[in-house]
């Protein structure tokens, strides 16, 4: 097992596409090519055969279990007959929207599974900021808002099944002392006065969560991660993939991390004013609401430092640390002030 640890990212890849060959026999699939999309989390592989294209999944052990990501399978396809542009899962052969595998070259069991292709170019990246000029900016974001609405109009409503299983991105998931993704102000490479802002911070944060209602109109399933790298462009159309980090939040996170990666773009006010006018176009935002919006683009940079704090080991992790403890401080002195 310790080997493929020890493997660059590259050629982890390489046997993780060996896994993705395998596994594609429970969906009687016979691959012409397999071709990494992305490796960070997740590694999602582009597979194209004769007459269709696929993106599939494999997951990394021990983040959810089988039953969360049966869960957030279950609900993709729930908003996918909701009539929300979501990805469409493929079932195996035998009816099945997700499965385990393993090979030799991989340790451990991996879950996978498989969705339909989507067409389009990606909104933008942390490292590369949007890929849009002010027209569009406005016009994707009000798309971008509008999708968050009808996701949280179905999500208000939807009967979860049982045995349904996700996260939650409430206070404890985010400010608590065990927070979701790990005690972010004890990240390593916080210098002594970046650690002091932080938890200054998470504590105002902190009492304001804490005393703030969940109800079906201000809390539900989220997607919990309408970043630009998760939102695809084809044309005048958007589409939200990635469902991976979705679970029970309020709203208002959901609309801060639409906006958390854009805070520095000279078009901020623009998206920011386009997300807000196409979510109130399908689903009422108070300005009450909206006063919390801060809270929760600070509570948003808290949680990339303790995503950064359980992966310091991975390159990924090690290459986007400067710039999330940047904008993560940067907000902390805005909310604070």
């Amino acid at each position: 097992m310790g080997e493929f640890y020890q493997l660059s990212p590259d050629q982890q890849a390489e046997h993780l596409a060996l896994l993705a060959r395998h596994a594609l026999q429970h969906w009687y699939i016979q691959p012409e090519s397999i071709s990494l999309i992305k490796y960070r989390e997740n590694a999602v592989f582009k597979v194209t055969t004769a007459d269709n294209t696929y993106a599939l999944r494999i997951h990394r052990p021990g983040y959810h279990s089988i039953a969360a990501l049966r869960s957030e399978l279950e609900w993709m396809a729930a908003l996918d007959e909701a009539g929300i542009a979501v990805p469409v899962v493929i079932p195996t052969a035998d009816k099945q929207l997700l499965i385990s595998d393993q090979i030799d070259a991989v340790p451990e069991t991996r879950c996978i599974d498989l969705f339909a292709w989507i067409n389009g170019e990606q909104l933008g990246s942390v490292e590369h900021g949007l890929a849009q000029d002010t027209d569009n900016i406005r016009s994707t974001y009000r798309q971008i808002g509008l999708i968050a609405a009808k996701l949280h109009n179905q999500s208000s409503h939807w009967p979860l099944p049982d045995g349904f299983e996700r996260h939650a991105w409430d206070s404890e998931g985010l400010v608590g002392e065990q927070p979701f993704w790990g005690r972010f102000w004890e990240l390593p490479l916080l210098t002594a006065a970046q650690q002091k802002l932080l938890i200054e911070a998470r504590d105002k944060v902190r009492s304001v969560l804490t005393k703030l209602n969940k109800t079906p109109q201000n809390y539900s399933l989220i997607h919990a991660d309408f970043v630009p790298e998760n939102l695809m462009t084809d044309g005048n159309d958007v589409r939200l993939l990635d469902f991976d980090d979705a679970g029970f939040g309020w709203h208002m996170f959901e609309l801060a991390t639409a906006l958390y990666f854009v805070l520095q773009e000279t078009d901020y006010e623009t998206a920011k004013t386009a997300l807000i006018d196409g979510y109130r176009q399908l689903r009422s935002l108070s300005d009450a609401d909206l006063q919390l919006l801060d809270t929760f683009l600070t509570a948003r940079g808290f949680t990339y430092l303790g995503w950064i704090q359980d992966r310091q080991e991975t390159e990924t992790a090690q290459q986007l640390a400067p710039e999330l403890i940047s904008r993560a401080c940067r907000q902390a002195k805005i909310y604070l002030s």
